[in-house]
């Protein structure tokens, strides 16, 4: 079993002799990965740690603020709004893998960038033990393991070993707030992977406003300690309904609502009905484009947490 204390003693050390005096950047999420790390690494080498937090366009509704207003008082902090490099790249790219493979090495091609504004030689990442497990076993591509051939940072992973339960002891001991160590997963390619098909400036706001309406409710019901993840995806198939006196032709939401440890693996568990009936019903009145929703029912295995 994992002792908080002791991981917290050996990986600051473990970064202390990797990285040196050497600068380094971190591809700060907001997430409990990538804070963990942030602050594993701020204490092992303080000020030479700059935290970059890049607004991929891909984020969830008020999530850019919110990461703004926990960190930029409290790291070397550096916010970069990269959306428009980011969209122009995925623009009319459909398949899944395409788009995660795209949005990695948008990442890693920002982060060099800033990296030679610093001169830093290391980039610490917040991967975590899933996410080799599954890209090894081609289920999918991690962004933060999808790294280009060549590239000029050295990669340092500080909790690489650890599953998502544990990173979230370490949070913890570590001081970091509720806010952030109990933040459901957010996946590094963000909404990119919860919108099927191409991804438009138009399809992304969708998608976001539906999601907001579902992490309110679930939160206003006080669920949201009983799941690992409740979110939002936008699919490409639309379906005929009627709004007011009129026919109406608009998309399918298809809301996810899950349990897991470890993300490993996950199963729906039951949920009140009439929070399931609020969410459908406020996204088809209140996001004008969707006209559908529907509830996906399906564990981990044989389905994967996210859509795309």
């Amino acid at each position: 079993m994992l002792e908080p204390k002791e991981f917290i003693s050996d990986a600051i050390a473990k970064i202390k002799e990797e990285i040196g005096d050497e600068k380094t950047i971190i591809a700060l999420s907001g997430g409990v990965d990538s804070s963990v790390c942030s602050v594993l690494t701020q204490e092992a080498i303080g000020d030479n740690l700059t935290a970059v937090f890049v607004n991929h366009g891909l984020l969830r509704e008020g999530e850019a603020e919110q990461v703004c207003s926990v960190f930029e008082e409290r790291l070397n902090f550096k916010y970069i709004d990269a959306s428009d490099e980011f969209l122009s790249e995925l623009a009319g790219v459909e398949d899944p893998e395409e788009k995660r493979k795209i949005i990695g090495r948008v990442f890693i091609e920002v982060f060099e960038r800033e990296a030679q504004a610093v001169d830093a030689k290391y980039l610490v990442q917040g991967t975590i033990a899933p996410d080799w497990i599954e890209t090894e076993g081609e289920i999918k591509t991690h962004h933060n393991m999808a790294l280009p051939s060549g590239m000029v940072l050295k990669v340092v992973e500080p909790v690489r070993d650890l599953y998502k339960d544990e990173v979230r002891l370490v949070g913890t001991e570590l001081g970091l707030p509720d806010s952030i160590v109990q933040r459901q997963p957010f996946p590094g390619p963000g909404l990119g992977v919860r919108v099927v098909g191409d991804l438009t400036r138009e399809n992304l706001a969708v998608c976001r406003a539906a999601d907001a309406i579902v992490r309110e409710e679930v939160e206003k019901a006080g669920l949201d300690k009983e799941l690992w993840q409740y979110f939002a995806v936008l699919t490409d198939t639309k379906v005929t309904g009627v709004k007011g006196d009129e026919r109406d032709f608009g998309y399918l939401v298809i809301i996810r609502l899950i349990s897991s440890i470890d993300a490993m693996t996950a199963t729906v568990p039951e949920m009140p009905w009439e929070v399931i009936r609020t969410i459908s019903k406020r996204i088809t009145s209140e996001v004008s484009e969707v006209t559908h929703v529907a509830l996906s029912i399906s564990d981990k295995p044989p389905s994967t947490i996210e859509f795309c």
